[in-house]
């Protein structure tokens, strides 16, 4: 059970901070123009992939551009790369 839990909470603090790190991108970056901005781009995306990941496949799957199957795919990657963060957070907590 404790480890369904420690799964669990994993889960829930890579998805919290993927949200956090997409809305503060969306709040204070603009679209990136050279060099340095698009590797920094391309660092927060790393952390924001799993919120972003899961609006981009809700909004196509709602309008119909995607399976069924292909929506559970990018669902289950944003998941799993959700838990991934979290397992991080959780290491460096400790």
């Amino acid at each position: 059970m404790r480890n369904v839990i420690l799964l669990l909470f994993a889960v829930a603090a890579g998805l919290t901070l993927s949200g956090i790190a997409a809305n503060l991108y969306r709040m204070v970056a603009k679209k990136p123009s050279g060099t340095v901005a698009t590797c920094a781009h391309y660092v927060v995306m790393v952390l924001a992939g799993p919120s972003i990941l899961f609006e981009n496949a809700t909004r196509s799957f709602r309008k119909k551009e995607c399976s069924h199957a292909a929506y559970g795919f990018a669902l289950g990657l944003a998941l799993y790369w959700a838990f991934m963060l979290g397992a991080v957070i959780i290491h460096l907590a400790r």
